[in-house]
Formats: C-alpha cells, sequence, structure tokens
C-alpha cells in the first residue's frame, strides 16, 4: 500500500480511470476535488466543517442541508448549537450534557475495558472525553478567561496540537484510569455550565485571543459556539465508535 503524506505535494492532480477502491484520506484537503463519472458505491465521508463550506455537490445537488437536517433529527439538541443568547446557550449546553450522560450511561452498561477500544485507529471513548477536556481549557479558559496555563494534564491534544504551539509537556504521558478521565471530564462540565449561568449579552461580544493564533480575535459567543461544536461532532464519533464495538461483541 502507497502511503502519502504532508511532503507529497498532490494539488491539482488529475487521476484519469485509476483505481482508488479502498483508498483512505484522513485529515486531506479536498477542497474544490471534481469527480466526474466515478463509481461511489461504500465510499463514507465524514467532514466535520462541511456546514462551514459554501457547497458541497453531488450530481448537481448541494447536500449540506440535508446532512445537517438529518443530523439534528438523529441528535435532537444538535441543531441548538449555534445559540446567540446567554438563555439559548445555557438551554444548548443542558440538553447536550443530558445526551452526554445517555451516552455515559450507555458505556457503563457495556463489557469492561469498552471506553479504551479504538476502532479503526480513532481515539477511545476516554480519550475523546479527554479531547473535550482540552478543547475547553483552550476555548474557555485560556481564550476566554485568560488562565496563563488552563490545561489539565488528562486532556488529549489533537494530532496538529503541537505545530498550533501547545507545549506537550503540559500533558500525561501515562494512560489514565477511565474513573480519572471522568473525574476530569465532569469538572470541566461544570467549569462551562457555571460561566453559562452568569454570562451576559455584553460578554458575549467581548473579544478574546483565538487560543492558537492570537493575532486572530475571537468573541466569547464564537470561543462558545467552537465548544459545542466540539462536543456535538465527537458525540457524533463516539456513537459512531461505540455502534460498531457493539456490533462486534455480538
Amino acid at each position: 500500500m502507497t502511503t502519502f503524506g504532508p511532503a507529497d505535494d498532490l494539488r491539482g492532480a488529475e487521476f484519469r480511470d485509476t483505481d482508488l477502491s479502498g483508498a483512505r484520506f484522513v485529515g486531506a484537503d479536498l477542497s474544490g476535488a471534481v469527480l466526474r463519472g466515478v463509481q461511489v458505491e461504500g465510499v463514507e465521508i465524514d467532514a466535520p466543517w462541511l456546514p462551514d463550506g459554501d457547497t458541497f455537490l453531488v450530481n448537481g445537488v448541494d447536500v449540506i442541508p440535508f446532512v445537517e437536517a438529518e443530523l439534528d433529527r438523529r441528535f435532537p439538541g444538535r441543531s441548538t448549537r449555534r445559540a446567540a443568547d446567554p438563555d439559548g446557550l445555557r438551554d444548548a449546553w443542558d440538553v447536550l450534557q443530558r445526551t452526554w450522560d445517555a451516552t455515559l450511561a450507555r458505556v457503563a452498561a457495556m463489557p469492561e475495558g469498552t471506553p479504551d477500544v479504538s476502532v479503526a485507529g480513532e481515539w477511545s471513548f476516554a480519550q475523546t472525553l479527554r479531547h473535550l477536556v482540552l478543547a475547553t481549557d483552550a476555548w474557555l479558559g485560556r481564550s476566554v478567561v485568560g488562565l496563563a496555563q488552563p490545561f489539565h494534564p488528562l486532556g488529549q491534544p489533537g494530532p496538529q496540537a503541537e505545530d498550533d504551539g501547545l507545549d506537550l509537556s503540559l500533558f500525561t504521558t501515562t494512560t489514565p484510569t477511565y474513573d480519572e478521565v471522568l473525574a476530569a471530564r465532569a469538572d470541566r462540565v461544570a467549569l462551562v455550565r457555571d460561566f453559562l449561568a452568569a454570562v451576559t449579552t455584553d460578554d458575549l461580544a467581548t473579544q478574546h485571543p483565538h487560543p492558537w493564533a492570537p493575532e486572530y480575535p475571537e468573541t466569547t459567543l464564537s470561543c462558545l459556539h467552537v465548544i459545542l461544536e466540539e462536543e456535538w461532532e465527537h458525540h457524533r464519533f463516539a456513537v459512531r465508535d461505540l455502534d460498531a464495538i457493539a456490533a462486534s461483541q455480538g
């Protein structure tokens, strides 16, 4: 199997009558790609930033609205993630955490060790919770609150974290227990809840440095929207993988 990495510049490449069946694209930039006369049976595309794009055309039809509507149907409450006022944000966080509570209960009822199972190289359920700890620390603790060192040691950095200037020495190099992960997660969930309990309309318009690119300002509202987006997208990933784990367990 041939693997192409960051050093391989395939921008503008043209593939004619090429057999790409079974190919896997991870973290690839396919913006502006044109596929004509292609066979797409069984193709799976996961694009978390799909709604942020202009269009995604399949046979001339923009499918973004259909995908978003279906995800909102599958995950009740997801549509509230773009709430723009304090009360709406508080409601959005509450419904989100009720959704997570149901998923946590599902995991608790599954065989021991399930939280640490990885599906197809993706983060395990425990790692997903740890990443959400880091997302809260970055977008609320670092950006909005302005803490010099907001990061919990159990946070799970993403693959590009070091390129973003994150000091990886802040994080544990050992695997924490699931109970430790749950405790860290509960602490950060409470942190967001308490912040939202007191936030005002004026607060939402206040500008802060982007946690990874301080030269680009973000409002409190946009930071909260990132947190909500991260929460819903990673919940979707988690449920997808839990379904796969459950199927493999029979």
